[in-house]
């Protein structure tokens, strides 16, 4: 007796190399798809290899109500910790808490104890205060004007591009295909995906193109309800070793900037600065000051020049839904035109969860 066939496996186009695309590929590949990721440069060559270096919740959005997306952060960052430690591990960051600037002791707690009640069983290790001596043995360089304290709490740190390539070659090994060095000129609502190399339809093709994502629908012909923000995140690499993760509030402004150990050295950022744009971001002088003011502003002993070992900047594409980047929602959205689904924003921390919302949405049933 002949087996009754198999349904045909789908054909799927991801567009886009960085972690977003590798993640939405790796779990379409789970699905049994034919999936094919067709990149402009090289994996992991544009904003998702210039992030922050954290696999974190996003404790600042949940100022502006975002609950199911820090919830949803939360357990992916619990995910890389427990796949990959070899290229990521949990980091404590300390809140410095000042009795006449920035927000107030109780708020920040209050924050902290959501942030903690929504990782439930991911949770790393629970906030805890220390003393204004207590934080001072912690991070003696910390400048101690209008000190209380602080609060410490955890998240995770990563190699960004490391972690991005592991995942690359995890989907690799899964079977999917990945084309680097491809751009793609136009897709259609057929399937159809034209690059330097010829077109070729396929059942679903998957624009996550990041900040080139709104760019590729233009060039297309294809209209969207959604337009990104793309926004500009600078950052400083110095020589000088950090003591301890610091996360603080800029002054005279309600952003939060990072002071880093990285790699023996400081990570220092970020700014949000739109930008026209997609490509090529670089740090702007005006830029680099800010940074250099912000870390004047939380350690004691001013930032040289000559400590400055490098600069790298990324575009965020963000849904554009505030005329303040700083509180443009980072949610990601999902729009689908004939055999086309496009991808609007997405974090690094939460790229597998998105990969597996596509999957389970468009893949195989």
């Amino acid at each position: 007796m002949t087996p009754n066939p198999q349904p045909p496996t789908s054909r799927v186009a991801v567009v886009g190399g960085g972690i977003n695309g590798i993640m939405t590929a790796w779990s379409l590949r789970k699905r049994g798809c034919e999936v094919v990721v067709l990149e402009r440069g090289e994996v992991m060559s544009e904003t998702s290899s210039a992030s922050t270096k954290l696999l974190h919740g996003g404790l600042r959005y949940l100022e502006h109500g975002s609950f199911r997306l820090v919830r949803e952060a939360l357990a992916e960052r619990a995910w890389w910790l427990s796949q990959a430690p070899h290229l990521c591990h949990p980091i404590e960051l300390l809140l410095p808490v000042k009795k006449s600037t920035g927000r107030p002791r109780w708020m920040v707690g209050t924050g902290l104890w959501i942030y903690d009640m929504l990782a439930g069983r991911h949770g790393i290790h629970p906030h805890r205060w220390l003393s204004r001596e207590e934080t001072i043995a912690s991070c003696g360089d910390l400048r101690t004007d209008d000190l209380l304290g602080s609060f410490a709490f955890w998240d995770g740190q990563m190699d960004d591009l490391a972690l991005g390539r592991w995942a690359a070659d995890r989907a690799r090994e899964a079977g999917v295909r990945i084309n680097e060095h491809c751009a793609v000129d136009s897709i259609a609502y057929s399937g159809d995906v034209r690059t330097s190399h010829g077109t070729e339809r396929f059942d679903l093709v998957v624009n996550v193109a990041g900040p080139w994502a709104g760019e590729l629908l233009d060039r297309s012909g294809i209209r969207s309800a959604y337009r990104l923000d793309l926004v500009r995140g600078s950052h400083l690499v110095t020589t000088r070793p950090c003591a301890h993760g610091i996360l603080a509030q800029v002054p005279g402004e309600s952003r939060i900037g990072f002071v880093l150990p990285w790699k023996g050295g400081t990570l220092v950022g970020t700014t949000e600065v739109r930008q026209q744009e997609p490509g090529h971001p670089v740090p702007s002088p005006e830029e680099r000051r800010y940074i250099r003011a912000f870390y004047d502003s939380v350690l004691a002993s001013p930032l040289q020049e000559d400590e400055i070992s490098g600069t790298f900047a990324g575009v965020r594409p963000l849904i554009r839904s505030a005329a303040n980047p700083s509180r443009a929602s980072r949610e990601y959205a999902v729009e689908r035109h004939g055999r086309i689904v496009t991808v609007f924003g997405g974090k690094w921390t939460t790229a597998r969860a998105l990969g597996e919302r596509i999957a389970n949405q468009f893949g195989p049933t």
